[in-house]
């Protein structure tokens, strides 16, 4: 039995948890999610709790088990509290500024960057920190992942865009040339 799978989900009060068939929809103070489930994972709800649960014990339901329970959480939660995805920019002339949902940055290129925020994430910024927020999980997570490939952070100076927090781990430049040669 997957540990993480068998964890019973409490729906807070101000959510609403509707299932019709495979489809199941959450609607919360933030905004509304919704997820097909897989035909051989079933959801049973009971008053304010959820408990996912599987029909076999193939590795493809053991393996949707634990996944499916984790989507349906992160959905809740998406919808009660939000997420969101920090990232700093490290560099000379590195900025990043916003119009309406649309970021605009200043990396050393050329050209500037520009990243339209898709439905339902939303960008702000406050000096050289950027922040992604969104209600989908996946959704934040990947526009943050695409914000960060633009620069990645390099290893000699650490230069580029990382996540707040992230470890760069440096490497030496090259070394001085011997006196005597």
């Amino acid at each position: 039995m997957s540990r993480i799978g068998k964890k019973i989900i409490t729906i807070p009060e101000n959510v609403t948890f509707e299932m019709n068939g495979p489809q199941i929809s959450v609607k919360g103070p933030k905004g509304e999610l919704s997820l097909n489930t897989h035909r051989k994972i079933s959801v049973k709800k009971t008053d304010n709790i959820l408990a996912v649960e599987r029909h076999d014990d193939s590795k493809l339901s053991k393996s949707l088990h634990g996944l499916t329970r984790m989507l349906i959480a992160n959905m809740i939660t998406g919808v009660t509290d939000g997420y969101e995805k920090k990232l700093e920019l490290k560099g000379v002339g590195f900025k990043a500024s916003l119009e309406g949902n649309k970021l605009n940055m200043s990396l050393g290129f050329s050209h500037p960057v520009e990243v339209q925020a898709p439905d339902g994430i939303n960008f702000q910024v406050q000096k050289n920190t950027i922040t992604v927020s969104g209600i989908d999980k996946q959704m934040v997570g990947q526009v943050a992942a695409n914000i960060r490939a633009f620069k990645k952070p390099e290893p000699y100076k650490g230069k580029g865009i990382r996540y707040v927090g992230e470890l760069i781990i440096k490497k030496a430049g090259k070394a001085a040339k011997a006196a005597g040669a």
